[in-house]
């Protein structure tokens, strides 16, 4: 039996193939996945894409576990033309590296295989840019530990767009999806004057959470401020800010950022978040950043989803957020 190139990996659980050469391929026909003998030509693979099944370490009971297939699944539904930008996504090189192995009932376990595979991937095709299938938000931390091992010399900021500070105390929560940002502090993986979160709003966060924010130096706005400045501005100053600090910025993207009206399948998503197009935009934005090396998209539960609704956001966020990847050289 063959092995799979990466020890921590395995792969998709299913995967779509094109029947033959299409000029205009839907993005299941685009995006490709390893071949059986392993052989790759990384040189010319712009970005990868790597599904996270781990949801045991929610606060609250989710399956964003079986997020990475539902988005694979939803592939189907869209084209690679942009419409909004005329930019044509199929024009980059993407792979399916499937999905980090998962322990049955250990979460140390899990969050050590994830960390592994962040540095194999940066080992083994470190130019391609690493787009992240959630899972829970505690992934965020393993994935750059895994980074920051891999790239030592860098200083790393984040931008997030999230309902939540995701602050809460690890002494008491443990690397759960409420504690991401904080252990990453904690851990002097990153400094809190290098995290920017926009989208928080309403009664959804501990005012200690707040207090901590401050006291860390956590750069936030929140949804109704950055709408009051406009969000496409609030994100633009947050990359200029960081881009004139870090070496590298993670992107990682909660998707209870967006108002629960819309996202049914954001198990922790509120009445009063952001709409859809204001989150496409804002990632769309992000991708622009020639600092933005990595990304993620967390906290999405198909079974509590109505019509793929979430589900169909969430691919969308992916795509609006390479087609700012595809833009780099006009950026904004």
């Amino acid at each position: 039996m063959e092995r799979y190139p990466y020890p921590q990996l395995k792969r998709p659980s299913f995967s779509w193939h094109a029947s033959e050469e299409v000029t205009e391929p839907k993005v299941h026909e685009w995006i490709k996945t390893i071949p059986g003998d392993g052989q790759v030509s990384w040189e010319v693979v712009d970005v990868t894409i790597l599904g996270v099944p781990l949801s045991r370490s929610s606060i609250s009971a989710s399956s964003a576990s079986e997020n990475p297939d539902a988005m694979r699944r939803a592939w189907k539904s869209f084209a690679t033309y942009n419409l909004d930008y005329d930019v044509d996504l199929s024009e980059l090189s993407v792979i399916d590296l499937g999905d980090v192995r998962q322990h049955v009932t250990d979460i140390a376990v899990c969050h050590q295989n994830i960390t592994d595979a962040m540095i194999s991937m940066r080992k083994a095709h470190p130019k391609s840019f690493p787009i992240v299938m959630g899972g829970d938000h505690s992934i965020t931390a393993m994935l750059l530990k895994g980074w920051k091992q891999a790239h030592p010399e860098e200083r790393v900021g984040i931008l997030q767009f999230d309902t939540h500070f995701d602050l809460r105390d690890l002494s008491s929560d443990g690397p759960s999806n409420g504690t991401p940002i904080r252990n990453l502090i904690e851990s002097k993986t990153i400094r809190g004057e290098d995290v920017y979160n926009i989208g928080l709003h309403g009664f959804f966060n501990a005012k200690s959470l707040k207090e901590y924010a401050v006291e860390t130096g956590v750069n936030y706005t929140t949804l109704r401020a950055a709408r009051k400045a406009g969000i496409e501005s609030v994100v633009k100053k947050s990359l200029e800010e960081l881009e004139s600090k870090v070496d590298t910025i993670y992107l990682t993207v909660d998707m209870d950022v967006l108002d629960i009206g819309i996202a049914p399948g954001a198990p922790a998503s509120t009445p009063g978040g952001m709409r859809t197009d204001e989150l496409f935009e804002a990632v769309r934005l992000a991708g622009t950043s020639s600092k933005v090396k990595g990304m993620d998209i967390v906290c999405l539960d198909p079974i509590k989803d109505v019509a793929d609704a979430t589900v169909k956001s969430g691919v969308h966020v992916m795509l609006s957020f390479l087609t700012g990847y595809k833009q780099r050289d006009l950026r904004y």
